[in-house]
């Protein structure tokens, strides 16, 4: 067997894009997802609806969805697509995990068959005494992880309702320390930083440990002084823990195991338990999937990095779980052929302070993967970028995913190639503000194409974005197919609006980095502006009207239509 930690590393220009291949955790059934009320929409889309362009060249242009009031002027032939397909959104999980048969073990609970985990076993030394294809039942209760669980070949590990997975341990002895109150005792050895942290003075991101006060995260300052109500202070030198909240007839909870479940093993499922509280390094999981892993109806939520990895798991799945309130990342996924990610709800991670603008944080990143799909997931509130594929993806389908509100790109596809981004709704994403974020196409925007080859991006909803469709031409060095180029960029049948502030849709280069002619093709998209005078286009510096776009030979049977509703607040 592989040792439980493995670190896999490579290095693109301006991004470091790592899997640090710790142990696991998992999860409780996923909630019932927002309903389209909790979505903020295009503030132009016809309410209970969502208008979406098709490839039918036979079809009218659709007014119905436009409120009254607002013009529709087509400037552009009207071949363009009108159809409405609809974006996936993710559905629950299983509120009870489906049974399976043990024919050698009676359950005590029919719904939960297998050998029993109690909160006073040690579930690592359990699951490590069994055989290949042992189903486990974790019972109801709080299971302290403190040796990472490494399932064997076809085990299942699945819980009742209620059963939690914790790599945190509590925090008892504490002394008042003028307005605050100590620990001592209780930290690791100061270790390296790994990482890039939004505040990179203090470069406090990388350290692992979270501090909970009755379930609740506090936030951890970088010096004494800074101690407060509601955060934390560790000092690993003098190895003792600050509280600026009194911890008296509280609970307090301190994460220290780095994962909760990981193996080399195939097959392995994992269903219906809540993970949290992991002490995971920057770009490692608390769950980490390996090859033909199924992981479904789990909640991961509050672990310091990433919530769930999947490292070299070819043929795995994660499906129907809910994956929030991670410090960095909620999903990761490193070196995999033909994984599947799909309808997940995952939001509000980046909860520990990690580079929002350019550095892997927020909903999901794909790094050096081929084939396999993102599919039907809800990406919301994200403090990042909802889905990215960085460095390396070959072959990989982002569609039918909703993407809300994250703080940087809604979807960035940089340094791949062979890439289809379809059928997904991107609205309200990069918005965001600090170190990095910004206005302009170089930026980024709705859906962001960096630097890749052979993308198309096809019948998605973009919706007042920071802007709605940027195309990146870096110098970006070289990789496994040679020198990192733009090439052969299809966008089409896409509705886009744009209407306030500098929001644009259009290509950025670098001196060293010129797109030829005839590499990028816009064409047969709906746009809606505010104004069929702004200035909504941008080609390599030079801005352009809706007509003088099409002048320059951009979206030539496009259509563009005027809105009269106020921009978006």
């Amino acid at each position: 067997m592989k040792p439980p930690l493995t670190v896999l590393a490579v290095v693109a220009t301006g991004t470091l894009t790592a899997a640090l291949l710790a142990a696991t955790a998992q999860g409780t059934p996923v909630p019932t997802p927002d309903s389209p009320v909790g979505i903020r929409l295009p503030d132009d889309a016809a309410p209970g609806a969502v208008p979406r362009p098709t490839a039918d060249p036979g079809t009218a242009h659709p007014t119905d969805d436009l409120e009254s009031g607002n013009d529709l002027i087509a400037i552009g032939p009207a071949d363009d697509p009108t159809g409405k397909p609809t974006p996936g959104t993710p559905t629950p999980g299983p509120t009870t995990p489906t049974p399976t048969t043990d024919p050698t073990t009676p359950p005590a609970n029919p719904a939960c068959p297998g050998v029993q985990i109690t909160p006073e076993d040690d579930a690592a030394k359990v699951v490590a005494g069994a055989a290949a294809g042992t189903t486990f039942c974790f019972t109801k209760g709080l299971h302290r992880i403190g040796t990472t669980i490494a399932p064997k070949s076809n085990q299942v590990l699945t819980g009742e309702n209620g059963a939690v997975l914790t790599g945190s341990i509590p925090l008892t002895q504490w002394a008042a320390n003028g307005d605050d109150w100590v620990t001592t005792g209780v930290l690791p050895p100061a270790y390296t930083q790994t990482g890039q942290c939004e505040d990179n003075v203090a470069n406090i991101c990388y350290l692992r440990e979270q501090v909970f006060v009755d379930g609740k995260h506090l936030t951890r300052v970088a010096s004494r002084d800074k101690v407060a109500a509601g955060t934390f202070y560790a000092d690993y030198t003098a190895n003792a823990v600050y509280l600026g909240t009194d911890p008296r007839k509280k609970s307090v909870e301190m994460s220290k195991t780095a994962t909760a479940i990981a193996s080399n093993a195939a097959s392995v499922t994992v269903r219906g338990l809540t993970i949290e509280h992991f002490a995971t390094a920057p770009q490692g999981g608390a769950l980490v999937l390996g090859p033909k892993w199924r992981a479904t109806g789990n909640e991961v939520r509050w672990n310091h990095a990433v919530g769930v990895m999947l490292v070299n798991a070819d043929g795995a799945t994660l499906e129907k779980n809910s994956i929030h309130d991670n410090g960095q990342l909620g999903v990761g996924q490193y070196s995999t052929t033909n994984g599947t990610i799909t309808e997940n709800d995952v939001r509000n991670n980046n909860t520990d302070g990690f580079w929002i603008a350019d550095w892997e944080s927020g909903g999901i990143k794909t790094t050096w993967s081929n084939g396999g799909t993102v599919s039907g997931n809800l990406i919301k509130d994200n403090r990042g970028v909802g889905l990215w594929s960085d460095a390396y993806d070959d072959n990989r389908t982002f569609s039918d995913n909703t993407i809300v509100d994250n703080a940087a790109d809604g979807i960035r596809f940089e340094i791949g190639r062979n890439g289809v981004i379809e059928k997904n709704l991107v609205t309200g994403n990069g918005h965001g503000t600090g170190r990095g974020s910004g206005k302009s196409l170089w930026d980024g925007g709705g859906i962001n194409i960096n630097t890749s080859s052979n993308v198309t991006v096809r019948d998605n909803v973009v919706g007042n974005n920071v802007n709605g469709i940027a195309i990146q031409s870096r110098t970006r060095g070289s990789g496994p197919w040679g020198v990192n180029l733009l090439r052969d960029i299809t966008v089409t049948g896409n509705l886009i609006t744009m209407r306030g502030g500098t929001t644009a849709t259009g290509m950025v280069q670098n001196s060293g980095a010129v797109i030829p002619a005839g590499e990028v093709t816009l064409d047969k998209n709906t746009y809606r502006l505010d104004s069929l005078t702004s200035t909504r286009f941008q080609k390599t510096g030079r801005w352009y009207t809706a007509r003088q776009w099409q002048q320059e030979g951009q979206d030539p049977t496009s259509t563009f239509t005027q809105n009269r509703l106020p921009p978006p607040r």
